[in-house]
Order: C-alpha cells, then sequence, then structure tokens
C-alpha cells in the first residue's frame, strides 16, 4: 500500500505494547502516600521504589499507553515500533537487579557490530563503495578503520577506547546519587553540614578515580568535539561516525563547545555487562516500561491509563496535597512527584500564584530546542545498500547496526546543522537508521521490517510558521531521497511511514519543545544546573512537590536514575517529617 494513504492514519483502536488501562486495576483511591504524574520509565521506577518503601503509590499516565517515551505502537497492523526511544544502554545495572525486570519479560538481543556508516562514492575496478562498520571485536574494528587510515587503526583507536572508557566509568559514580547540596554544605548548623556534606562522596570519589585524568574530563565535558576527534584521528569518515554521538538528540554542532559531554553521556551505558553497548528490546522499547510496571504492580503499585492530570493541589500552606484530573476528580497524597518536564509541571500543572514570578521567569528560560524529527517506517523488503549488498533479502551484520546515513564527514553534518537553525529543514540530514525486525521478528510480519529513522536537523518552527502536513510529507520524501542513494529500492518498500515532528514529539509525549532529554543536556544545564542551578535536588519550592524525571540530574535517555535518585530523597525527607 502507497505510504500517503497511510501517514497519520494512526488510531487507538490497533493493538498497543505495553497498555495497562484503568479497568486492569482496583479502582481509583481517593487518598495515597504518594502521586506520580506520568507513566514515563522514571516515573514507573519512583513508583517502585515508593511502594518498596513503604508508601502506597498510585501512577497516573495522561495517554492510552503506558511508556512515556520509552512506548511500543503498532502503528500499521502488525507492525510494532519504538515509536520514539528506540535503543537500551543506559538502564542503570543496579535498578534492572533490584526490580529483577528480567523476570518481569525484559529481554534484550544485543547488537555486534554496532555502527555501519556506508560512503556516497565511486567503487574502485567495480568493488562497491567503502564503509566503515565498528563492534565490539577491535581487530575487526582496525582492519574496517584501516581503509581510510592505518594510522588511526593500529593505534589510535584502541588507545582512544580505553580513554573513554575510564572518563566513562568514573562519570558512573555521580548518576546514582543527587549532586552535591551546596546550600546545605555552606550553611547552616554544624550538624546540617555534617549530613550535607555526604553528598560530597560520590564526586570525591568520582576524583579519585579518575586521578591524574581530572583535566582529560574536563575538557571532554566542555570542549567541542571535534577539538577532542581531531587531537586523536586523522580518518574523516571515522571522526564523523564518532561525532554523531556527540549532536544525536542535541541541537548543537560537532564545532560547538559542549558536545564532547553529549557523546560521553551516550557511551556511558551498560547492557549485559558490556560496557557502552546499545541493544534492541524485544517487543519494542514500551517492553522496558512494561517490565518496570509489571515490578511495580508486584510490589502493590496503582498504575492508571486515561488519567490526565490537570493541576496539582496546593494548600494554604504552600504544600502539595495532591491532584485534580481534568475530569474534575480530586484524588489527595502526601507527596506528589511528576515526571513531565519541568516546564509542565511549573507552568501548566500549578496554581496560578503558587510560584514566584522570578521562578517563572527561571524556567521559562530552560533551553528545549530539539533538532529531532522521527520517522517510523514499515517496509516489506530490507534495504540493500550498495555499499554492502546482500542478495536474496537476507540481513547483513551491518543490519542490526545503527546505520549512519549522510555522516561520510563532519562538514555534512555541519551544514545540516546551520540550516536548522536558520530555521530551515536539513537538505541532506543526518539520519540514523535502525531496523530492530532484523533480531526481533516479534516487531513485523514475516519477511517485512520496521526502520526507524532518527533524523536531525529539523527545527521546531519552519521560518516562523508551524509545519503543515505537506512540509511533513516534503521532509519524509528528502530522506527517503536520500536512503534511495545509499540503499536503491528502498522507497518501493515502504508501506507506510509515521513523521513526528519537534511539535508532534511534544504534544503526543509531552517532551517539551520535542525534546528527547526533557531539556537541552548542555554545560548550563546538567548537574547542579539541571533543571536550574538552585533546583537540581529533585525537591521543587512547593513543599511535597518533586521533580522525577528527565528533566532532572542526571539527565536523559532511558536511565532510570532520576526515578530513583528522586524516590530515595523523597523517602528521606518523609523519615525527617
Amino acid at each position: 500500500m502507497a505510504a500517503a494513504l497511510w501517514t497519520h492514519r494512526v488510531r487507538r483502536t490497533l493493538s498497543v505494547a505495553g497498555t495497562v488501562t484503568r479497568s486492569s486495576h482496583t479502582a481509583l483511591r481517593s487518598q495515597y502516600d504518594a502521586l506520580v504524574i506520568g507513566g514515563g520509565h522514571n516515573g514507573l521506577v519512583a513508583a517502585a521504589y515508593l511502594q518498596k518503601g513503604g508508601l502506597k503509590t498510585a501512577v497516573l499516565e495522561r495517554r492510552h499507553v503506558l511508556g512515556g517515551a520509552a512506548v511500543s505502537e503498532e502503528i500499521f497492523p502488525g507492525f510494532r515500533f519504538s515509536r520514539c526511544s528506540y535503543l537500551l544502554s543506559l538502564l542503570r545495572p543496579h535498578i534492572c537487579a533490584d526490580l529483577e525486570l528480567k523476570k518481569h519479560g525484559l529481554k534484550v538481543y544485543m547488537r555486534d557490530p554496532h555502527a555501519f556508516t556506508p560512503m556516497l562514492e565511486e567503487g574502485v575496478r567495480g568493488a562497491p563503495p567503502r564503509s566503515l562498520t565498528l563492534g565490539s571485536d577491535l581487530t575487526k574494528n582496525q582492519k574496517e578503520i584501516s581503509k581510510f587510515s592505518q594510522k588511526d587503526a593500529k593505534v589510535a583507536f584502541p588507545n582512544y577506547l580505553a580513554h573513554l572508557e575510564k572518563l566513562a566509568g568514573a562519570i558512573h559514580l555521580l548518576l546514582d546519587a543527587p549532586p552535591v547540596d551546596i546550600p546545605g554544605v555552606t550553611t547552616g548548623s554544624l550538624r546540617k553540614r555534617l549530613a550535607a556534606a555526604k553528598t560530597l562522596m560520590p564526586i570525591v570519589r568520582c576524583g579519585l578515580k579518575l586521578g591524574k585524568n581530572i583535566p582529560d574530563l574536563y575538557e571532554i565535558i566542555t570542549a567541542p568535539i571535534m577539538k577532542i576527534l581531531n587531537q586523536w584521528f586523522e580518518s574523516e569518515p571515522l571522526k564523523a561516525t564518532l561525532a554523531t554521538d556527540a549532536v544525536i538528540g542535541a541541537m548543537t554542532s560537532p564545532n560547538n563547545p559542549g558536545s564532547g559531554y553529549v557523546l560521553l553521556h551516550h557511551v556511558m551505558g551498560e547492557l549485559e555487562k558490556e560496557i557502552g553497548a546499545w541493544g534492541y528490546v524485544e517487543g519494542g522499547m514500551g517492553a522496558v516500561s512494561q517490565a518496570i510496571a509489571s515490578a511495580a504492580q508486584s510490589y502493590g503499585v496503582d498504575i492508571f491509563t486515561e488519567k490526565d492530570v490537570g493541576q496539582v493541589l496546593v494548600g494554604s500552606d504552600c504544600a502539595a496535597k495532591g491532584v485534580v484530573l481534568k475530569d474534575g476528580t480530586e484524588i489527595h497524597s502526601k507527596v506528589v512527584l511528576s515526571n513531565a518536564t519541568p516546564y509542565v509541571t511549573f507552568k501548566n500543572l500549578m496554581p496560578q500564584g503558587a510560584l514566584s514570578p522570578e521562578f517563572i521567569k527561571a524556567v521559562d528560560q530552560i533551553d528545549y530546542t530539539s533538532p529531532v524529527t522521527k520517522i517510523n517506517v514499515a517496509v516489506d523488503k530490507l534495504p540493500n545498500f550498495v555499499a554492502s549488498p546482500t542478495p536474496d533479502d537476507k540481513p547483513g551484520p551491518h543490519h542490526q547496526c545503527s546505520i549512519h546515513l549522510n555522516c561520510e564527514s563532519v562538514e555534512v553534518l555541519e551544514t545540516a546543522y546551520k540550516e536548522a537553525i536558520n530555521g530551515r529543514p536539513s537538505v541532506r540530514p543526518m539520519m540514523e537508521m535502525t531496523i530492530p525486525s532484523v533480531l526481533d521478528p516479534t516487531l513485523a510480519p514475516p519477511g517485512c521490517h520496521v526502520v526507524s529513522l532518527f533524523t536531525q536537523f529539523t527545527p521546531y518552527y519552519i521560518e516562523g510558521r508551524e509545519w503543515t502536513d505537506q512540509d511533513r510529507e516534503a521532509y519524509a520524501d528528502t530522506a527517503f531521497d536520500l536512503i534511495e542513494k545509499y540503499a536503491p529500492g528502498f522507497k518501493k518498500s515502504v508501506v507506510g511511514r509515521d513523521i513526528l515532528v519537534p511539535a508532534d514529539l511534544e504534544r503526543i509525549f509531552g517532551l517539551t519543545g520535542g525534546n528527547i532529554f526533557h531539556g537541552s543536556m548542555s554545560l548550563d544545564q546538567l548537574y547542579l544546573a539541571r533543571p536550574l542551578p538552585f533546583l537540581s535536588d529533585y525537591r521543587s519550592p512547593i513543599k511535597g512537590l518533586y521533580l522525577c524525571g528527565s528533566g532532572c540530574h542526571p539527565g536523559g535517555g532511558v536511565m532510570g536514575s532520576p526515578g530513583w535518585n528522586a524516590a530515595l530523597t523523597v523517602m528521606a525527607d518523609l523519615k525527617r517529617r
């Protein structure tokens, strides 16, 4: 069936993986110990730990499907997509173990190789164009890189990997604890200062682990990633491939300061004890949320979908008392945790006058700029790449990778970025293509596949105006025309496409600005300044109201740490009451 007939026909009547409906639980109570607004993965993690800690907890999800951005949806009959988030790596191992997520159905397909970058060039003497494939086998990686540079292959690349692993290993110590309590350490009684001093320990341990590499960490989190990569490598395709991790999901250029941290954030994950590995979840990313929800329910958490919170209830003592749904139902609680973005929490869910004008002004300054348009594609044939042809529609090793298109040089990435900041969608967008159905046969009918296109750079507005359906179609056509150059026949294989520009990501998933991280991962919005310099400990100006989403430290990705840290903060505060 032609793609145009399918586009935008996303019906709720289709089956949805990970759905938890109100009919599957007892009736909603009028009183809980804790309420969590939003059934994304962080909200579910927070709820599970709160319930384990003895607090009767409920999760209230606005949509008909659970999971927030980590969601699976059958957009076209027989094709199940990770509609927003699409890969797993950053989920903290201790959360997987604590909540026994494998017991609750989480199954991961490891990918090896990891990355495939085909070139658009003429092959020599009838050979296919060159490509770069990287995986877990160092010897194979060196052979691949040697196509472009012997020096990079033999010396630079293995040393670079060891260097990054050392830096990422130290950062891990900061993920599972709140940022340093600066007010507590610097003010108050000696007893309070000593108690707050405990929050210094993670950063002290991080420093001790880094040792003489502290300047290296400082450099990579502050520098443009190209400054780092140019120090290590001479091969342009290798530098461009590695640079994609420095801009993925971020409206930034590889030549902008701070892009180095974005790369570090994307390589510090761990999957099945393999550092830096990324994998596919059986059934799509909604299965991650479903496993966490199942664990939470096994402890006694009540989870409801189609419960749209209209406002947080704030008492005369300026403390949160619960929530009121948009249908007028009031639910009371001791504490409220918001898994929504800070913007949605403080601008849309708070009673008028509950927060100071100064605070609201600061919230308005949080950067939610997004470069991302996600295109989910149903195909009836596997893409066949000119640079690595596969006869008889049989998948090759490169089909399980993150396939980097329009990533042959950093100049291509830079040009795409500049077009977007000038208010125009990139004419040659950076694209990360994944085909999870190559490893997970549950996602598509026999012989067919689901293709995820994570594309950038696209602005929220096109030269000041909203996207139209015609704009969406034109951008997708541009992307597909480019894919056709790498894999002829791709366009004919398309049976359906779902085009989500930044405004769609905001509308459907509640991602302010369409930003997948709940706020840019820029230096001014990390650690002590996430989401604001005076709002980095999960507590809000309203007593009893907490943030637990990716807008908090340590930030975006399907990680779970914000939910874990927020839950521990809530329980510590309730103990002191």
